[in-house]
């Protein structure tokens, strides 16, 4: 059986925005069932280049946006992964809060399920940078559009 990080790299390499255009890297995927009720949770990355930063050489929103919102959909999608199923979860709204610019050019973004039922999802994606800032916090609820 394929590794469940292996088989998310493997899916989401076809989100071409993201992996190729952004250069987001999907570092690990998981998903634990207890009690019934499974969770899923990822930690994706990007190292900074100049074509990340913005017109005052912050990094631009855009990117860390993508960053969180690639963590929330391998995170929300590992049940479907680890089950050999379809991707079934999209988002249908964020809240990002910027809270620094990085300090290093490396950042992570570590998405944790806060609830996830049968048809709606919340998550929570916190995005630091290499020595271990926040740098931003993200809130994503999404929904199943496919069964």
């Amino acid at each position: 059986m394929m590794d469940l990080t292996r088989k998310a790299q493997q899916v989401f390499s076809q989100d071409l925005y993201a992996m190729e255009v952004t250069g987001v890297k999907i570092e690990r995927v998981e998903y634990l069932e207890e009690e019934g009720k499974g969770k899923g949770s990822a930690l994706c990355s990007v190292d900074l280049k100049a074509e990340h930063r913005n017109a005052v050489g912050g990094v631009m929103g855009g990117v860390l946006f993508t960053l969180a919102d690639l963590a929330f959909a391998a995170a929300a999608n590992s049940e479907c992964l680890a089950k050999g199923e379809g991707l079934a979860w999209v988002s249908l709204s964020s809240n990002i809060q910027y809270l620094a610019q990085p300090k290093d050019e490396h950042v992570e973004a570590d998405a944790e399920c806060v609830r996830q039922g049968r048809g709606y999802c919340v998550y929570q994606i916190m995005i630091r940078d290499g020595l271990g800032n926040g740098v931003a916090l993200v809130t994503t609820s999404g929904a199943r559009v496919n069964k």
